[in-house]
């Protein structure tokens, strides 16, 4: 899978409350939520980013709450991938699950500005800035972890599974 598109840049401990806050947490439509994705972050954010456009922030990205919301709202954003210096693990977790590229890279999470192209091979784990002409190295995803993201997410690759066996 290749990523590529138009960086938005973040801070450190960007929480689940930042990325969708609690007071939206009254609807699980995707269409919904991502109105308000980053509201508290950037009250901008979700009406200048656009499809395919990729969140950088620093460590901690998706502490506080273990809500899947969070995820969510990124991935019905438009945001194609998520690339921070660490993530909150349960974060982590819900993203692969709902089927959002994260990858997790200290240098390109310094190295990356805001407005600066990225092109991401997730089978590699690797991030080229295309404005910078600077490489980085993230952690790749096992195999498994490729097809289940590639899939959309848990449910889709499970269904996919058992209509394979079926």
């Amino acid at each position: 899978m290749i990523i590529q598109g138009k960086c938005h840049t973040f801070g450190n401990d960007i929480d689940t409350d930042a990325i969708i806050p609690a007071r939206y947490l009254n609807t699980s439509d995707p269409e919904e939520l991502a109105r308000h994705c980053m509201e508290d972050a950037d009250p901008t954010f979700a009406g200048r980013v656009q499809k395919g456009e990729v969140i950088v922030a620093g460590k901690n990205f998706g502490c506080g709450s273990s809500r899947e919301h969070a995820p969510v709202a990124i991935k019905a954003a438009g945001v194609a991938a998520v690339i921070a210096a660490s993530f909150a693990r349960i974060f982590y977790r819900n993203a692969i699950n709902i089927g959002l590229p994260i990858f997790e890279s200290p240098a390109a999470a310094a190295g990356i500005t805001a407005g600066d192209e990225v092109k991401i091979d997730a089978e590699k784990g690797e991030i080229v800035n295309l404005t910078r002409g600077e490489t980085y190295q993230a952690a790749p995803f096992p195999p498994f972890m490729q097809e289940l993201i590639a899939a959309g997410g848990l449910m889709p690759y499970v269904a996919r599974k058992v209509k394979a066996h079926v």
